[in-house]
Order: structure tokens, then sequence, then C-alpha cells
């Protein structure tokens, strides 16, 4: 248990929550992987990657807690401006060579391996998106700079997301509206940030709905915008009755969910025993969580929202702990990345939101996905250990101060008084142990 302990350091309620889910994306991706079963004519390889992937994945988290929280600040640069060349590399990809995967250019394939620079650059703005909201907290609220940096930025990357994913890009956003929120932006520009976001989205839909799709077709980087349309409108198309429901059509991914659901009960199936899997194209990835209420039922489709929603809690009690305000921002910008893409997804399989195609974090087959979800959970634990060092340092100051109380004078008063000169109190380790220099005072003041 010591060696257990010593390994694996930070917050233990983060590392059960990162392992049950884990635990759960290898039963429910090796159940609903039986279309690449079939295609790669192998019962135990699609599982033996996925596995695999985990494994690293779990070295990751491991590699991510070990690194001071300060350093991430330090690699955001670096990391969104080779996430920004990846990103308009795929864009010309997509446009010159007409290289997309159902009707998108998301992925780069280095080495044989696929990944999607847009999860890389997620990351890079979340950072920054904590370093600037604190570089100049006061009492008042953030700094007015740190709007327009953050602002720029987002819109920046946002703006090269969205034309392959619509959904990556919206949920990018409204992470880091979220996060000028707590960030204590100034409401005055948050309201008018919010009522621009709302004006476009509308002109938006209502330019979609009433546009032929040939036009849309013919509209420079438009061409998703006959998707997005497709799902927009037959999402809020009225019911059909279950005879007529369509299940060959476009419509057959979220029908064969419902079903899944439908089909289901407090128990569900059991583990393997998923029947609408072998309908689904997308069920060890976007709709996961249907085959995870067919075969684990209400009961365990509530206990995976559980573990999302002990993430966020978990999250923003390590935050309150915090000292300075950057640890604090990144726990919760992560934590509401996670959180918000886990309940896109969940909407999407049960048909509360038009499809978006966001995986669910850390249960859905992936690559790229799940290492940068990976990445995230150790940059948790990191600031974990930070806390719980300040901890450590707050009870060994109060023992001290409590030694170094005054006593009542006796007849041997003189003695009392030399012992207690001879006390040490306790140098603070938080700085040595968890920063990158012990110089630094003030956490907040590197961007100044």
């Amino acid at each position: 248990m010591n060696l257990l302990n010593t390994i694996f350091k930070g917050d233990k309620v983060i590392w059960m929550i990162f392992l049950m889910l884990c635990l759960i994306s290898i039963t429910e991706v090796f159940s609903a992987s039986s279309t690449l079963t079939y295609g790669s004519q192998s019962h135990w390889g699609p599982i033996t990657q996925h596995s695999i992937l985990l494994m690293f994945g779990v070295f990751i988290v491991w590699f991510m807690h070990s690194i001071p929280y300060k350093w991430f600040r330090v690699l955001a640069y670096p990391l969104l401006l080779g996430s920004v060349i990846m990103l308009v590399v795929v864009m010309l990809m997509g446009a010159i060579s007409g290289d997309r995967v159902n009707g998108a250019a998301r992925w780069l394939t280095f080495f044989g391996i696929a990944f999607q620079p847009s999860e890389l650059a997620k990351m890079a703005v979340i950072i920054l998106t904590a370093a600037f909201l604190s570089k100049g907290q006061t009492e008042e609220g953030a700094s007015p700079q740190a709007f327009k940096w953050i602002f720029g930025i987002t819109s920046f990357v946002c703006a090269l997301i969205v034309p392959e994913n619509y959904s990556t890009g919206a949920l990018l956003f409204a992470t880091v509206f979220l996060m000028m929120i707590i960030g204590r932006i100034q409401w005055k520009k948050i309201i008018m940030l919010g009522g621009t976001l709302l004006a476009i989205v509308a002109v938006f839909v209502v330019f979609l709905r009433f546009t032929p799709d040939p036009v849309l077709e013919q509209i420079p980087m438009g061409h998703r915008f006959t998707t997005v349309k497709h799902r927009l409108m037959n999402f809020g198309d009225e019911k059909v009755p279950a005879a007529k429901y369509d299940i060959q059509g476009d419509g057959a991914q979220v029908a064969h969910a419902r079903i899944a659901i439908a089909t289901s009960n407090i128990v569900g199936k059991g583990p393997g025993n998923s029947v609408e899997r072998d309908f689904l194209s997308q069920a060890y990835s976007d709709f996961i969580f249907a085959i995870i209420i067919e075969e684990l039922g209400l009961i365990g489709g509530m206990f995976v929202v559980f573990l999302y929603i002990c993430l966020l809690i978990r999250a923003g009690k390590i935050a309150q702990k915090c000292d300075r305000t950057f640890p604090a921002f990144l726990v919760l910008g992560i934590a509401l990345l996670l959180v918000m893409q886990a309940t896109f997804n969940m909407c999407v399989a049960v048909g509360l939101v038009p499809v978006t195609g966001q995986p669910l974090p850390l249960i859905s087959k992936g690559g790229t996905s799940t290492w940068i979800n990976c990445a995230y959970i150790g940059m948790i634990l990191s600031v974990s250990r930070y806390t719980a060092k300040l901890e450590e340092e707050r009870e060994a100051m109060q023992e001290a101060t409590a030694q170094l109380e005054p006593q009542p004078m006796t007849g041997d008063a003189f003695e009392n008084e030399a012992a207690e000169a001879h006390l040490e109190v306790p140098v603070s380790e938080a700085q040595t142990a968890m920063e990158p220099t012990s110089a630094e005072a003030n956490d907040d003041s590197l961007l100044e």
C-alpha cells in the first residue's frame, strides 16, 4: 500500500473515477466492437488495441501528474503554435486533395498513427485561458486585457476548427465562456459576448433553413453546411410512429440508439448481450452510451453520469484548496471541458440534442482523444498533489504555532525561554517540491 501511495500520488477520488471509467470502457468497447471484429476477422484484435491504448493512457496520467503544474503554462505556447499549424495543414489537405472521412477532414497520420490536431488545440486554449485569467486578478475582477487575449486566441482557434468540426468548436468556446464567468470577467463583456453568440447562431440556423442544398454546397468552406442542416432539421421534425421510423436512411444511427435505450430496463440485458451494436456503425464511439444503457440498464447509465458529476465536484474541491488562481482555473477548465463533452455525448444518445459526433471521454474507443483526456486527468492530479502539499504545510505550521504559544511563567522561566529559542519552525516545502523555482513568491506574477 505504501508503494502504491508513493507511485500514484494526488487525489485518490480522481484516481478511482479514472480507473472506473477505464474499466467501463474496456467492458463496453469490447461488446460494442462487433462490427470491427467482423471486419478484421479477429475476435480479440479491436479490444486488444483499445486496452493497449488505455494502458499507455495510464502511463500518461502518471507522467503528467508527476510534473509540477506550473510547467503546463510554459508548454501551452509551443502546443498552441504546433496545433495551429497542424489545423491549417488539415484544412488544406481537405480542400486540395479532398482527403476527408465522413465528409470532414479532422485527422493527420504520422507513422500509421492518426490523431486530431483539434484535441491539442483545445488543451492549449484551456491552459492559456487559465493563465490569462490568473494574470491580473484583483478585488474588482479579472484584468480588462485578459478578455481581449482570451477572446482573440479562442476565436482564432475555433475559426480553424469549426469548418471541419462544428461541435468541437462550439464545445471549446462554451467551455472558455464558462471559464471567463468563473474568472470574474466583467459582466458587461460577458453579456455582450453571449448576446452576440446567440444572434450569430440564430442567423446561421435561419440561413441553413432557407438556403437550398445545391447553393450551400457551392459556398467555399461550406462542405459541412448540408450535413449540419439535415441534422438540425431532422432533430426538429415531428415525431413519427415506430412503424414508420427510419432505420435504414440518414437517421439510422439515431433510430438504433433509441431502440437500444427503449429495449433496455432497470438492470439491462447484461454485458455483451447488446443487439443494436450490430446496427450502430459508431456503437463503440459516438453512441456508446446507448449501448451502456442497453446492457447495463438505467442503473448503469446513472452510474456513468454519477462518475462525471463526481469528477466535476471533486475538481471544484481541489480548486478551492489552491492558494493561487492559475491552478484553480486550470482544474475547473479541464473538468468543465470533460463533463460538457460527456453531457453532449449522452444527450445525443438519448435524443435530447442533434447528433454532434463527440466521443464519451475516457469510455469511447479512440486514440488521440483518449490520450489527451488522460493527460487532462494527469493535470488535475498534479494540482491535487500541490494542494495536498499545502495542507501538510498548514498542519505543520499549526503544530509549530501551538508549540510556540507563551507558557505560564514559573520558577524555571529562564530555562523555558531558552528551550523555546531552540525550536525551529518547519521550512515550507511546497515551493521546492511542486514549483520549478523556489524563488517565485507568487505564481500569478509570471505573465506580468
